[in-house]
């Protein structure tokens, strides 16, 4: 197991320097963004793909700097009701898969995106109860919508050997466990969890069961606190549309690693997901509207040096 870094927070910086700042610190991988939400900064998936000599470089200055590829990321809506939309995110995930093909990387983390309720809606719709009764009638539309995608890109996936590892958001169809599993059943084992449980804290799920639950369907995790704040949530719960920058006014923010929980509790986390037999990366991705990038970044690093497995598990001698 080993720490990695989701590198837009870094955006600002050439590769070569963030894989310099990133080696000085202790980092071992690195999640660049390839398109969607992350952009491409770090790695210009389109320029890259298809291109050995730019693929040459990319691997020489990985090796200098002692670092590898945990996963290719491009967060996007690829269910979206708007046609080119749609099309747009899908492209970005076939393009991201052929180029982790290339350079050998197994994973493409993403999204699962998230339809309208009808074929005549325009605007994507997250639907969290079943009742009056059409939301529950949109909710399997969204969800035929989503298999037949999905069953699709797995099937591309599979050609290529590389795994999608969806992260569980909400505003999105999946966005807990049991609908990552569902997803799952409904397509083949190539689709799996990106485990951020940043995103499951505040819906009150426990991440050491959602862990154990979804066992080995999870393909890439992200290191990525969040602090609920009780005083707003007792009055206003946790769905909260409040702008991220409004800190003192939101029921949770996301935070740096070790500001939500404490160490023990995340010692317990990499315990569990050596449990289950994970043992790539914890790429850490900050969105700590509180801290500076670097700072947030270092201190994620400081307490999961802590916290990480570095070697294998030893044979159970004493129970011989």
């Amino acid at each position: 197991m080993d720490i990695g870094v989701h590198t837009p927070p870094l955006a600002d910086e050439s590769l070569e320097d963030a894989l310099a700042y990133l080696a000085d610190v202790g980092v071992d991988a690195i999640e660049p963004g390839v398109g969607g939400y992350p952009g491409d900064d770090h790695l210009d998936r389109r320029a890259s793909l298809d291109d050995e000599d730019a693929q040459t470089e990319l691997r020489g200055l990985l090796e200098e700097h002692g670092m590898r590829i945990s996963a290719l990321a491009t967060h996007n809506n690829p269910l979206h009701p708007d046609d080119e939309q749609a099309a747009a995110a899908d492209t970005e995930l076939r393009e991201a898969i052929r180029l982790a093909a290339q350079l050998e990387v197994g994973t493409v983390t993403c999204f699962s995106g998230l339809p309208a309720g009808s074929p005549s809606d325009e605007t994507p719709n997250w639907i969290t109860a079943p009742w009056p009764s059409e939301h529950a009638e949109a909710h399997e539309y969204q969800w035929d919508v989503a298999v037949d995608y999905w069953g699709d890109l797995a099937a591309y996936a599979d050609d290529h050997g590389v795994d999608l590892a969806i992260e569980m958001h909400p505003n999105m169809l999946v966005y807990e466990p049991h609908g990552m599993a569902r997803l799952r059943e409904e397509t083949n084992d190539r689709v799996g969890a990106n485990f951020d449980p940043s995103h499951l804290y505040w819906q009150g799920i426990s991440v050491t069961d959602a862990v154990r639950f979804l066992d080995d369907a999870i393909h890439h995790v992200h290191a990525k606190d969040t602090r609920i704040y009780e005083e707003q949530a007792r009055e206003k719960g946790v769905l909260d549309t409040t702008a991220y920058d409004e800190a003192a006014d939101r029921s949770w923010l996301f935070r740096s690693v070790g500001y939500g929980h404490d160490e023990s509790h995340w010692k317990d986390l990499v315990s569990t997901l050596r449990m289950v037999g994970y043992d790539g990366a914890l790429s850490i991705e900050h969105e700590d509207s509180l801290t500076s990038s670097r700072e947030g970044l270092e201190k994620a690093i400081d307490l999961l040096e802590r916290a990480v497995f570095r070697d294998q598990p030893g044979e159970a001698y004493w129970a011989e």
